[in-house]
């Protein structure tokens, strides 16, 4: 699916960063929006922001017109893939029944428990095991009416720390 700024140049921004894709401490990211906008935003960004390392962004710069960077594009790609299939593959294995949403969304599942209550259980029992679990409920602004969810992240943990991991709550997740 193409970007909404494409579509609506004159009416849209759209941001970045390489915060994930290269390294979070990197703190460098970008801006395309309309004309109209440019002198109002740069002033901002002046006013508010201490500024953005130079040589950080010139090193980016680099990285880009070398192509290196889309080389390690691709490279991350094939290890995240392998990393939120070896979660698919332990939840299969150990929490059949777990429904799981947001996987295509970045380095990030949800489990759903099934019900509204359990989830700080679920989590104090997790990481007694040594298994660092998050609930939905630390992200939201207000309580929500819906079942309690865990946020699984995959995306700085090896495959094998991933299966490991849930073999050590599938019980939990199960709802045992």
């Amino acid at each position: 699916m193409g970007a909404l700024q494409g579509l609506a140049p004159d009416r849209v921004i759209s941001m970045g960063t390489v915060s994930k894709s290269l390294a979070p401490a990197l703190r460098l990211g970008w801006m395309l929006c309309p004309p109209a906008l440019a002198e109002h935003l740069t002033t901002h960004k002046q006013l508010t922001d201490r500024g953005s390392p130079t040589l950080d962004q010139f090193a980016l710069a680099r990285l880009i017109e070398s192509g290196r960077f889309d080389r390690h594009l691709r490279r991350m790609r094939t290890t995240y893939a392998a990393r939120r299939t070896a979660l698919v593959a332990a939840l299969a294995a150990h929490a059949p029944a777990a429904r799981v949403s947001g996987l295509a969304a970045g380095f990030h599942a949800v489990a759903h428990l099934g019900g509204p209550d359990g989830e700080q259980a679920v989590i104090a029992a997790a990481r007694a095991r040594s298994v660092g679990l998050y609930g939905m409920s630390a992200c939201r602004a207000a309580p929500a009416a819906q079942e309690a969810q865990l946020v699984l992240g995959f995306g700085n943990v090896g495959e094998r720390a991933v299966t490991a991991a849930i073999a050590a709550v599938g019980d939990l997740l199960r709802g045992e």
